[in-house]
């Protein structure tokens, strides 16, 4: 079973069959609709599938990330560098602590965070004394950043070391998928439904460390603990400020179900890209995303793709309303972060050290890339864009 056809076909979207269905109307039969055993079996899945020893399932990727900076215990005057390239809530969970976000712009070929930009801006921070605490880089669309190279710049200044892995549920690099568990101290995680996989809406923190993930749990379900307590049985206590932040069980079996079909997807996702590198390349007019296949398996939760429009007659903007008109829905990944009015207002950036963000942010486009994409709706796409950007 395949959810309803839309008459527009949009950037992203979820599949649903019978197993996922039937996973869900299973649970719904259980004595448990919240804080049950398919939270547990969830977490179990999910930090088998990449490498960790812990994992924390939580209401959104938002969530996730809010959780972690709480938890690092982030605070003013803490710097934390991040890509301006990504959605807000990457920059927003810095904000939250009132510690300082430092963006560095993206390198030209990935898209992700510029990691020589990013040591030099390290080193001007700390001639000047200030506290740098952390590092979160963005696995944008789907491609690993460079994470030895992170991994050897947060060991060198001592730096907490966060994969924003929203994007990349089941890369590889080096042939691994489980290189998050390798090179980040926590990675977090997104299952909203234009996600490689979903429960909807949905995320999860991992880690290797056992005190930090049962600080997430605790903060997770309003800081209270209730168990071992020797007094009456209906005790308990809430011993830090915490949040409603849970994932229900019927997210998580859902999810369980998802996951099951996760190289099913990717496999979809990838075969669908090589029908878009093979149409858009070797065309002046059209920059496809490109990486090193040896060393990088991409998990595509987006195809940017990048279209000269200053060397054609049609701006981005008519672009997108002729798309629109033929039922096609595109979407730009992402406004940078620093163009948002808070941002420019309590930072003013000097624009000139995002050049490259800037350059991609005017040409990027995301087409559509979903499992249900068909090759007849994908041969249209592709005749539309190349009749209208003539």
């Amino acid at each position: 079973m395949t959810s309803k056809t839309h008459s527009i076909i949009n950037y992203g979207k979820h599949h649903i069959d019978n197993n996922d269905v039937s996973a869900i109307t299973k649970q719904l039969k259980y004595r448990a609709l919240t804080q049950g055993k398919r939270v547990q079996d969830f977490e179990q899945d999910l930090k088998k599938y990449l490498g960790f020893k812990y994992c924390t399932v939580v209401s959104s990727g938002t969530s996730a990330l809010y959780l972690m900076s709480k938890c690092l215990g982030w605070k003013k005057n803490d710097l934390i560098f991040t890509t301006p390239n990504t959605f807000v809530a990457t920059a927003n969970c810095i904000e939250r602590t009132g510690a300082k976000t430092i963006f560095i712009d993206i390198d030209p070929i990935t898209y992700c965070i510029d990691v020589t930009k990013l040591e030099e801006k390290i080193k001007k921070y700390k001639k000047e004394k200030k506290k740098i605490k952390a590092i979160i880089a963005v696995d944008f669309a789907g491609h690993p950043c460079d994470w030895p190279k992170l991994r050897s710049i947060s060991k060198k200044y001592n730096l907490d070391l966060i994969n924003d892995n929203c994007h990349a549920l089941g890369a590889e690099l080096n042939y691994s998928r489980k290189y998050a568990s390798k090179y980040s101290d926590i990675t977090t995680q997104s299952f909203h439904a234009v996600k490689n996989i979903t429960t909807g809406e949905g995320g999860a923190i991992f880690s290797n460390n056992k005190t930090f993930d049962e600080k997430l749990k605790l903060f997770r379900s309003h800081g209270i603990i209730k168990k071992n307590f020797k007094s009456d049985f209906w005790y308990y206590e809430m011993s830090v400020l915490g949040e409603n932040y849970r994932l229900s069980d019927i997210q998580c079996a859902l999810g369980i179900s998802q996951l099951k079909k996760i190289n099913k997807f990717l496999k979809k996702r990838r075969k669908i890209a090589q029908i878009y590198d093979k149409a858009f390349s070797n065309d002046a007019r059209f920059k496809i995303p490109t990486f090193n296949k040896r060393k990088i398996l991409h998990a595509y939760h987006l195809y940017p793709l990048q279209i000269i429009f200053e060397k054609l007659k049609i701006t981005k903007k008519n672009f997108f309303k002729k798309m629109l008109k033929t039922k096609i829905k595109l979407q730009v990944h992402y406004i940078p972060i620093f163009l948002h009015p808070y941002y420019k207002k309590k930072y003013k950036f000097n624009f000139k050290e995002f050049k490259n963000t800037l350059a991609f942010y005017k040409n990027e486009v995301s087409i559509p890339i979903f499992y249900d994409l068909n090759y007849q709706k994908q041969k249209k796409i592709i005749n539309l864009i190349k009749q209208f950007c003539k």
